[in-house]
Formats: C-alpha cells, sequence, structure tokens
C-alpha cells in the first residue's frame, strides 16, 4: 500500500485532508507542491488536469476533491476515527462538512483571492456580497451548533476537518467576534485539537502568502 498527497501545507483544503490523515496515524508520502518540486504538479497535472489540490494517489490510482478523499480513506484505510457514521449523524456530518465549504470556505476565499486579481480586474461588489454570506453564514452557526465540543457533539468527524481550516481562516477574513461565542469557542476547541495544532504550524513559514496580511493573535 502506497499513499501519496499531493499538497500544500498553507492550503486550507489540504489542511482538511492532512488533518484526517494525522488524526488517523495514517502512513503516506507527503509530495509538496512548491517552486522547489515541480516534478510534483506535473504528475498531479496528469492525473486530474484542473491543477487542483488536494490529490490522493493510492496505488497510483487517483482519488480528488477533499470530502471524497476522507471517504476513501475511512472506506479503504480506515483508522481510529469514524469520519462519517452511519444513519442520521452521518447525514448531518456530511450537511455541515458542505455548509463549511460552500459557505465558509468559499465566501472567505472571495475576497482573498480578489486581493491577487490585476489592478483593474477586481471585484469590490462581489466581496461586499461574499462577505455577507459569510456573516450570515456565522450566524448560522452561532445558533445551530450544538452543545458537544465537536460538530456534531462528542465525535470528531470529516464536519470538523472541513470547519478547521475554513474557521481558521474566515477569521482573519472576517473576525468571528464576541456577539458569537459559541462559535468562537468552537474554533479555539478546534485550534487546540492535535491534528489541527500541527496544520496550523506546519503552515506558519507561509504567512506572508496570505495577501490581506496574517494577523498574529493565532
Amino acid at each position: 500500500m502506497t499513499l501519496q498527497l499531493f499538497a500544500h501545507p498553507f492550503s486550507s483544503y489540504c489542511q482538511k485532508v492532512l488533518i484526517a490523515l494525522w488524526a488517523d496515524g495514517t502512513e503516506f508520502e507527503y509530495r509538496m507542491l512548491d517552486q522547489d518540486h515541480p516534478e510534483n504538479m506535473e504528475e498531479l497535472e496528469r492525473h486530474w488536469p484542473f491543477r487542483l489540490f488536494p490529490l490522493l494517489l493510492d496505488d497510483g490510482v487517483p482519488v480528488v476533491e477533499t470530502s471524497c478523499i476522507i471517504e476513501h480513506l475511512q472506506a479503504k484505510h480506515s483508522g481510529p476515527n469514524r469520519w462519517i457514521p452511519e444513519g442520521d449523524p452521518g447525514r448531518r456530518v456530511r450537511f455541515l462538512d458542505r455548509f463549511f465549504d460552500l459557505h465558509v470556505m468559499n465566501n472567505m476565499s472571495c475576497p482573498v483571492f480578489n486581493a491577487i486579481r490585476p489592478e483593474g480586474q477586481r471585484d469590490p461588489y462581489g466581496v461586499e456580497q461574499a462577505m455577507g454570506r459569510l456573516r450570515t453564514a456565522y450566524d448560522w452557526l452561532e445558533a445551530n451548533l450544538g452543545d458537544g465540543p465537536w460538530a456534531i457533539g462528542e465525535q470528531f468527524t470529516l464536519a470538523d476537518c472541513a470547519a478547521a481550516p475554513s474557521l481558521f481562516y474566515a477569521d482573519w477574513v472576517l473576525e468571528i467576534g464576541s456577539t458569537r461565542p459559541r462559535l468562537t469557542a468552537y474554533r479555539a476547541r478546534l485550534l487546540a485539537h492535535p491534528a489541527v495544532a500541527r496544520a496550523v504550524d506546519e503552515a506558519r513559514p507561509y504567512r506572508s502568502f496570505f495577501p490581506l496580511g496574517a494577523p498574529d493573535r493565532d
């Protein structure tokens, strides 16, 4: 069995998969995507022409899209964590996974990518709309997160793998703030989880890449 993950440590979606791998203690080869390893991007592109990452190779078979990668790991390389439980809890996990990716991560990304666009091609209206949707996502989470430590209660799942990087970076773009104490406390618990803390620490050398400026509070 040979698992290879094509990833970069500062990427939020790469962190989502790394959290699952590290939390399970799964052995894999880290194929770093940076200017010092152009061969890794070339190989990724051979398997996935969209050049999006992370990408997992399992004995040469590519698996793409973060939620699918983590589901594949549970099915083929299971560890101590059950990332998607059965029944209603599993359906809740899948919903929250999509919520964090679509309504937090994607809206957080809009002002970030806008900042690196060339002058004259920026979209302030689009950024304003995305920030409004991000506030709505925060408010929904504040009202709908349960009382347990993790997204669905006592079990750390796929939903938390998605929540950790999305809330980590989203708070840099738009602070969650003291008016959302439940969401603030959940983010703090996520950042204290050993696998999440490792993802944050391994990304620290790359904070200059964040075009809006990385705050000192994390």
